[in-house]
């Protein structure tokens, strides 16, 4: 089974193809352009140096957010219109999920991966290390979310929040990657699709945690 899988929920655009959960190829960009700009161009390279047919794919799959509100929306409808003229199913998974799949063969007993949000806020997600969710998802200051995980043992902590973040959790040092993979996004969804957690093009929805600053402006001003 071939997987198509993007990301568009970071500044990073990536995409792949993957057999199963082993990747085939993954390009990845990040050169200041928005993602409508570079993402179906990428697709298409990723096409042509893979000799992959997009015809050959059977499932497609993307994150659908926490992140940036632009770029969710961008990849969805990409997902939906490549979907749709496939007639292919399509699985969600969250930017958190993807995130927590950076942490493979690490001995560990929790992944808590983190977005940043700014002004000191993050996106959270805590999982045991076999990927699974613990709790229901966090949107809330960085000082607050390290207050909710003393409940936890042995925590890895993963992703852009992290890295800002480093200090207040103590970390010394990053042995992995702590960028949204669309790789890893394919080993979720593989999962998924193990477990018949499949969906329609037109049933998929941006997860959004919080409002976009724009519509805490609206709100503030009344």
């Amino acid at each position: 089974m071939k997987i198509l899988s993007i990301s568009t929920s970071s500044n990073i655009a990536s995409v792949s193809i993957s057999e199963n959960d082993d990747c085939i190829l993954e390009l990845n960009i990040d050169n200041n352009k928005t993602h409508s700009e570079t993402l179906m161009p990428l697709i298409d390279e990723l096409f042509k140096t893979s000799n992959i047919n997009l015809s050959d794919i059977n499932v497609i799959s993307c994150d659908i957010g926490p992140g940036s509100f632009t770029g969710i929306r961008i990849g969805i409808s990409s997902i939906k219109a490549i979907a749709e003229s496939l007639n292919i199913p399509v699985i969600d998974v969250s930017s958190l999920e993807a995130l927590a799949y950076n942490i493979q063969d690490i001995d560990c007993k929790t992944i808590c991966s983190l977005i940043d949000a700014r002004n000191n806020q993050v996106y959270c997600g805590i999982f045991d290390n076999n990927h699974n969710l613990l709790e229901d998802y966090i949107a809330d200051d960085i000082n607050k979310v390290i207050e909710s995980l003393n409940k936890y043992q042995d925590i890895i902590f993963v992703g852009d929040g992290a890295i800002v973040h480093k200090d207040l959790l103590n970390i010394n040092d990053f042995g992995y990657d702590n960028v949204i993979h669309a790789k890893n996004i394919a080993k979720c969804a593989y999962n998924k699709f193990k477990n018949n957690d499949t969906k329609t093009a037109d049933s998929i929805m941006p997860l959004y945690l919080r409002k976009s600053q724009a519509e805490r402006m609206k709100q503030k001003n009344g």
